[in-house]
Formats: C-alpha cells, sequence, structure tokens
C-alpha cells in the first residue's frame, strides 16, 4: 500500500480518463495487472476501483506509472475530480498478468473499450523482445476510442466500432481471418465478457493464448470472493477462481463465459 501523487490527469476521449502516478521505486509489474484505487479518503465511497495498469513512461525528470478509466458510477465519478498534486491511496500492483513466451514471433492484442489499456504496455514489452504485435480494438463509437496512436508506435493497429464511425463497422472478431491466424503464435485479449467469449469460440483450436477478465471487486486480494469467476479445474470439472488473485489473467480454454 502507498500514497501516490497524481503527475497527470486529463480527459482523453468522451467519459474516458488518464491518471498517471509518480512511480514508487523500484516498481516493477506484468501487463495485465491492475492497481486497486481508493477514490477519496472519506467515508462516502470505501470500496476501491481496480483498474488495469496501462503504460510506465517518463514524464520530465520522474518516472510515471498510467492507467486509463471509464467515468461511469459514483466512484468513478469522485475519481476523475482528483487534480494533479493530490495524492491517493494505492494498492498493487495485483493479481497475475499475461505470460510472455520468449519464442513467439507475431502476437495477436485483442482488445474492446477498456480493456484496451493494459494491451500498451503488453505491446512495449512484447516488442522488446522482438515478437510483432498486431493489435485489433474495438469500441461502440469513435467518440470513445482511446490509445489507438499508443498502440500504433508498435505495429499495426485495426480498428472497429459498432457504428461504424471508426475504422470497419462491426466487431473485432471481424479481423480475426484464417490468413491472419495462421501467421500468429499467441494472442492476448481484454474486454467485456460478450468480446471475449466470441475471441476465445473464433480462437479454439487455432491460436493459443489468455482472456484477462473484467470483474467486480470487493478488498482486490482474494479474501472477501466477490469476484469468483467459473473455470474448468484440472480434473476436468467446473469450480471457480478468483479473478483478483487467481485472475485477471487465464488461459482461454480455462474460462467458462
Amino acid at each position: 500500500m502507498a500514497r501516490l501523487t497524481i503527475l497527470e490527469h486529463k480527459e482523453i476521449a468522451q467519459n474516458m480518463m488518464w491518471l498517471a502516478f509518480e512511480a514508487p521505486q523500484n516498481l516493477n509489474f506484468t501487463p495485465g495487472q491492475f492497481l486497486h484505487i481508493r477514490v477519496t479518503d472519506g467515508v462516502d465511497h470505501l470500496l476501491r476501483r481496480p483498474i488495469s495498469l496501462c503504460k510506465v513512461k517518463g514524464m520530465e525528470d520522474k518516472k510515471a506509472i498510467g492507467v486509463a478509466y471509464r467515468v461511469g458510477g459514483k466512484g468513478t465519478k469522485l475519481l476523475a475530480k482528483k487534480k494533479i498534486g493530490d495524492t491517493l491511496d494505492v494498492l498493487g500492483p495485483l493479481g497475475k498478468g499475461f505470460k510472455i513466451h520468449g519464442d513467439d514471433k507475431h502476437a495477436l492484442l485483442v482488445g474492446g473499450g477498456i480493456g484496451v489499456p493494459p494491451m500498451v504496455e503488453l505491446a512495449d514489452q512484447l516488442t522488446q523482445r522482438g515478437i510483432k504485435v498486431t493489435s485489433i480494438i474495438g469500441f461502440q463509437s469513435q467518440n470513445i476510442a482511446i490509445l489507438i496512436e499508443e498502440l500504433g508506435q508498435y505495429g499495426e493497429v485495426l480498428v472497429a466500432t459498432n457504428d461504424g464511425t471508426l475504422g470497419i463497422q462491426g466487431f473485432v472478431t471481424d479481423y480475426m481471418t484464417d490468413e491472419l491466424l495462421a501467421t500468429a503464435d499467441r494472442f492476448y485479449a481484454c474486454g467485456p465478457t460478450p468480446m471475449l467469449k466470441a475471441v476465445q469460440a473464433k480462437m479454439a483450436g487455432k491460436v493459443e493464448g489468455y482472456l484477462s477478465l473484467e470483474e467486480r471487486m470487493g478488498c482486490g486480494i482474494g479474501a472477501c470472493m466477490a469476484c469468483v469467476t467459473s473455470c474448468l479445474m484440472e480434473d476436468g470439472s467446473v469450480g471457480y477462481k478468483k479473478v483478483c488473485k487467481e485472475g485477471p489473467v487465464f488461459p482461454a480454454p480455462e474460462v467458462v463465459l
């Protein structure tokens, strides 16, 4: 646990915010992990908000750790009011992130909506290892599209929107042709459950990969059982695993959606 100072806080799309903290010393995290942020020091909103880590970057003479989030409920509305110089109570990095396979040649990064942010640091780390990255990202509309330029630094970015205002009109799976999948060694996906279910079905038997689940969380450390999800166990039965501790990233065939 730490109190981290806000270095940057701004709107990057409609109801989408970028928040950067001064990074704690010896920061080490895996893409796909998250921060559990207390949005106020008062008693009006006690539950923390889980927000995926997006990117580590240099800001002037400081090292910053950034997240992107959607302003929706009461908690994120309170968070959006915070200003540069304010401090927030932060737990993390928490959870299990994406596993990088050093022998891979080409990875597909699939993000939907607020599932796009964790793909930025993942793309960075993959390309540092010489792995080609193709990002396939989807949004409801152009006005809530985020981080396209950031992902474009690492490779081709294919965009789909539900209403056709940016990229193709359709879904991320529309880009997943047999020709593209034949070139991929691995996929990494994060986004809403319907998208993950469609990606899981599309990739089954073709490309191995990982799903990062979006779930409401209470404690963020596996104590409250508020974020369990159905998974296949080693004996073939269906059981439950905690998204905050045993996830949020799981091997794709393991998740029952």
